[in-house]
């Protein structure tokens, strides 16, 4: 079985009800949603002030401000648990990015060792060889 990566095993946390505040969060974050409930509010004031027989909410539309009171009421929190999440999960992110920055750093010095010390021994053997080829003449 391959290693999971940080984002495997966040993925692999989430409950039941991470997901749901996520998808909630996320379709009300849309556009879709934005059309969907302007729609929806110019149909209800309306059939409102058209009605002629009877009117579920004259105006000033007091059933519907109750209705996006609750909606907001709701939302937020559930908004505000998938942002803090997203955070955590960035701090995790950005803790394994660190890491592996600190991993590579550590590689590229090694090499950088490496090659000088290569450099460093074949200066001493070229010089080694001027000096035979001068004691040769």
């Amino acid at each position: 079985m391959a290693n999971k990566t940080w984002h495997d095993t966040h993925e692999s946390k989430l409950t039941y009800g991470d997901k749901i505040a996520d998808a909630v969060a996320l379709g009300m974050g849309s556009w879709r949603f934005i059309i969907i409930q302007t729609v929806f509010v110019l149909i209800w004031m309306a059939l409102n002030v058209l009605a002629y027989i009877q009117h579920w909410d004259p105006y000033p539309f007091i059933l519907l401000n109750l209705i996006f009171s609750t909606q907001a009421a709701y939302a937020a929190p559930i908004i505000m648990m998938s942002q803090n999440r997203q955070s955590a999960r960035d701090r995790i992110q950005a803790q394994n990015d660190y890491e592996t920055n600190l991993e590579a750093k550590k590689e590229i010095e090694e090499i950088q060792i490496y090659l000088a010390k290569l450099e460093t021994e074949k200066l001493d053997k070229i010089i080694q060889m001027l000096d035979e080829l001068k004691q040769a003449k």
